[in-house]
């Protein structure tokens, strides 16, 4: 820009004066150089922002969604849902957290492919809701996966260390922020790709885990014929009954956080029309078949008066983590060697989606005014590294905390990331819920949506009334059979922590809630960006097993 304008100025600086033929005229000097300058700003004030780039391909994004799910909650937590209700009741519990996942992936997905943004929780917020909701989901979402990368560094240290115990665990950790610095910091594409391989080997390791599993319950590995005798002994196949089974919900919806990154990508999808609804489609019967099929495993092999299901917790617990067990029950030594490893590929993985959320996030809220102006620049190949750099620091700071003596803060900062997955999940079904009724209210077809939530209005209100039951329920064990005051505490903190954001935009800016009817519809939707140009257009393609299952997705009024 410089350049050019330079051009201009001194191409009329060096010209000869042009003087009108006509005395009462105006000089066409200055009347030239006036119009070249009037140009020039408005080329300036045209001068489009910064810009992420869309360079996921569809692969890539279905890995990240499942490969932010698949982390530390199923290898290593999982065990404690079977502990909680025994084999049928851990089934159970998460073939109804599967359920409601799917429906909070299917809102997801019809709202992000029309309106296709870097931060739905933010935008969707503020648009379909109140501008101080969006302002209190944008930021609730950063500073939680913020805390979480802060966390997975503390873990990737402890999960090294069982193989170098001498060496200070905070070399590895530091080691593994760069690494995922890295590879946020090189480009977008370069991000899907390293997710896309470490998901796929965490992928892999779930059917590795399967296919050894169902050996070991025929025998076949050289052992007793197990079947469905853990099916049998007390406590099996439910413990607690509808007790039990709301504690594994509980662990269940946490294990599967995550799911909802596959909606940030949409901002640097290549393809959101054709590719978003492959990904909302593909990604639930992969999840739930991941989670149901490791469960089952777990139970068959494992009796659920195991003590170790419930005290495998942690990274450093992994020689006993369920998975690790039932390996070992093969006839596998090396079973906790392996599991270490993909546990540290998991955490790499999570800490990487957890950067890459956190990152564009912040930028969108930086574009809309909601954080400093600075976060805005974005390099030449589409990475807002001012953001990331940000996140990072405050990452490290997290970390830095965690090696104190006293973990007092440490642990009251993590537990501020309580319940805000659960929050963005309830927020998701809500602005869905607005969504639909706006767009139906303001005469609308839903023939016209690129991509058809199943199921309205039941799938968002069944997601809200499991979410909103969740929310509370996780609290039961602060207060029965003996009320814990700072459990308590901890375990809601997110919660006023979110209505200080809330109300604080809400009275500085006295925003107000949107109607039905004057909710924007028309602006930065995907058609618009396909007459643009921003997005290039392809065909949406319709065939393999979706023709054959096109009842399933059916579109609902």
């Amino acid at each position: 820009m410089s350049n050019n304008s330079d051009g201009v100025f001194g191409a009329l600086h060096h010209r000869d004066p042009v003087v009108s033929e006509n005395p009462g005229s105006a000089n066409i000097y200055e009347f030239v150089e006036e119009k070249h300058i009037d140009d020039v700003k408005s080329m300036e004030s045209t001068k489009q922002p910064p810009k992420l780039q869309r360079k996921l391909k569809g692969r890539q994004m279905g890995m990240i969604a499942i490969g932010g799910t698949i982390g530390t909650g199923l290898f290593i937590g999982s065990g404690s849902t079977l502990a909680d209700a025994g084999p049928a009741g851990a089934l159970v519990a998460f073939a109804v957290m599967g359920s409601m996942v799917f429906f909070v992936c299917t809102s997801l997905g019809e709202m992000s492919t029309f309106i296709p943004t870097s931060d739905p929780f933010n935008h969707f917020g503020a648009r379909f809701l109140d501008p101080a909701l969006g302002f209190a989901f944008g930021w609730n979402y950063w500073y939680s996966w913020m805390l979480t990368v802060g966390s997975e560094l503390v873990a990737c240290g402890i999960i090294v260390q069982y193989w170098l115990p001498n060496i200070n665990s905070a070399i590895w950790s530091v080691i593994s922020l760069l690494v995922m610095f890295s590879f946020n910091a090189i480009s977008v594409r370069g991000y899907g790709e390293a997710e896309f391989w470490m998901a796929s080997l965490k992928v892999s390791a779930v059917l590795v885990f399967v296919v050894v599993g169902i050996l070991t319950v025929t025998g076949a590995t050289g052992g007793e014929f197990i079947g469905g005798k853990n099916w049998h002994v007390e406590g099996a196949p439910f413990k607690d009954h509808i007790v039990g089974i709301l504690k594994a919900c509980i662990v269940a919806a946490f294990s599967m956080q995550g799911t909802e990154i596959v909606g940030i990508t949409v901002g640097e999808c290549a393809n959101p029309r054709r590719e978003v609804p492959r990904v909302i489609r593909s990604v639930f019967w992969r999840i739930l078949f991941f989670y149901i099929a490791s469960i089952l495993i777990i139970g068959l092999v494992i009796p659920n008066s195991n003590p170790n299901l419930v005290s495998a917790s942690g990274a450093s617990d992994i020689a006993i983590s369920p998975f690790t067990l039932v390996i070992k029950a093969a006839g596998a030594d090396w079973a906790a060697h392996v599991m270490n490893a993909v546990v540290l590929v998991t955490v790499l993985s999570a800490g990487n989606s957890g950067l890459y959320a956190c990152t564009r996030v912040l930028w969108v809220l930086a574009n809309e005014g909601k954080a400093p102006r600075l976060l805005r620049r974005v390099t030449k190949y589409g990475i807002p590294l001012w953001a990331l750099g940000f996140t990072s620091l405050c990452s490290a700071i997290i970390f830095c905390i965690s090696l104190a003596g006293n973990q007092s803060v440490y642990v009251f900062l993590i537990n501020l990331s309580g319940l805000t997955g659960m929050g963005f999940w309830l927020g998701i079904s809500l602005c869905h819920w607005r969504f639909r009724r706006s767009y139906i209210a303001q005469g609308y077809s839903l023939d016209d949506l690129p991509y058809v939530a199943s199921f309205f209005p039941f799938g968002p209100v069944y997601a809200c009334t499991l979410l909103v039951i969740i929310i509370i329920g996780q609290g039961y064990g602060t207060i029965w059979p003996k009320f814990d005051a700072v459990s308590f505490v901890s375990t809601y903190l997110a919660i006023p922590l979110f209505l200080v954001f809330w109300l604080t935009w809400k009275l500085t800016k006295r925003t107000k809630w949107i109607k039905l009817m004057d909710i924007d519809l028309t602006s930065g939707t995907l058609l618009e960006m396909e007459q643009n140009g921003d997005i290039e257009v392809f065909a949406q393609e319709e065939g393999g097993w979706r023709k054959y299952t096109k009842w399933f997705h059916r579109k609902s009024d």
